[in-house]
């Protein structure tokens, strides 16, 4: 077993609900995203048009970034998510300067959305999961997982653009749905094996 998502560009339509979903989900402060979308223009005018590109870890079944860990701190599940133990982690950043998609972040200051004096209460209950100094990523929302629940980006995508599941059963909607439209990795030339596939057909 191997859990991956398919991601279909032409669906997305750049609304960010996968980024505040993960950020509820993880309560991340501010400026730290463990899920992002960018902009980029394609085409000529007049015919010109707005497209996005959903970005988080690539959960690579090679992971540059567990290769470089000295305390193993980061570790890999059986079933394909790249984790970090923070209890382990000493904020070295090997591992954020070795992956290629940028999907991890230093938590080197906890920061409130409303100001330095105004701490909301899911705030003050999610920070009690941080630890400064640490490294944070995404993580397939491993917790929702254990509870057969999908990712929190999946579930809240208004235009279903996101599928996961098992890329090793041929059976499954996210494995059939690659196979069927030819989903592509970001970088697929160095060899990471990311569990993040692009549809744009």
């Amino acid at each position: 077993m191997r859990y991956g998502m398919a991601i279909d560009l032409k669906a997305c339509v750049g609304c960010n609900a996968c980024t505040v979903a993960c950020r509820m989900e993880n309560g991340t402060p501010a400026g730290i995203l463990l899920c992002r979308v960018e902009k980029y223009e394609t085409g000529k005018y007049p015919a010109a048009r707005m497209g996005f590109l959903p970005l988080a870890c690539m959960h690579c079944a090679d992971p540059r970034c567990l290769k470089v860990c000295p305390t193993g701190a980061t570790y890999q599940r059986e079933e394909g998510p790249v984790l970090v133990d923070s209890h382990k982690c000493i904020g070295c950043q090997y591992c954020v300067l070795a992956c290629p998609y940028e999907a991890r972040h230093l938590l080197r200051k906890i920061e409130n959305y409303y100001g330095p004096e105004t701490v909301t209460p899911w705030e003050e209950r999610k920070r009690e999961t941080l630890t400064r100094g640490t490294v944070l990523k995404c993580t397939f929302c491993a917790e929702r997982l254990e509870r057969g629940r999908q990712p929190a980006c999946v579930e809240v995508c208004p235009a279903n653009a996101r599928c996961f599941g098992d890329l090793d059963d041929p059976e499954s909607d996210v494995a059939k749905i690659i196979a069927r439209q030819g989903g592509a990795v970001l970088k697929a030339e160095l060899g990471t094996r990311a569990s993040v596939f692009y549809l744009n057909s």
